[in-house]
């Protein structure tokens, strides 16, 4: 079992700029990818990045060159730095760990972006 914890979301201002935390525990294996996905009301939930365990990085359009992604293997977390925030940005976002075909999910922060 793997749990998620994710932390550092909030509310600001169009323009600003929030960094949302995920930290891993439990059976973590060397190799996986972690993620960020959000789903806004009503909407269906949308990959926004995600990190290999080699580093390699994709991002969704509507972030790329606003968003960045990273993880810290040693401490087993993932970032999303998230800058430029659109009121569009507003969502749910969840952590996602994937490895040997099992997917987990964290219980999701609020990032709500206002005008």
């Amino acid at each position: 079992q793997v749990q998620l914890v994710e932390s550092g979301g909030g509310l600001v201002q169009a323009g600003g700029s929030l960094r949302l935390s995920c930290a891993a525990s439990g059976s973590i294996f060397s190799f996986n990818i972690m993620g960020w996905y959000r789903q806004a009301p009503g909407k269906q939930r949308e990959l926004v990045a995600s990190i290999g365990s080699g580093g390699s990085t994709n991002y969704a359009d509507s972030v790329k060159g606003r968003f960045t992604i990273s993880r810290d293997g040693a401490k087993k977390t993932m970032d999303l730095q998230m800058n430029s925030l659109k009121p569009e940005d507003t969502a749910v976002y969840y952590c996602n760990y994937i490895t040997h075909g099992r997917v987990y999910w964290g219980q999701g922060t609020q990032v709500t972006v206002s005008p």
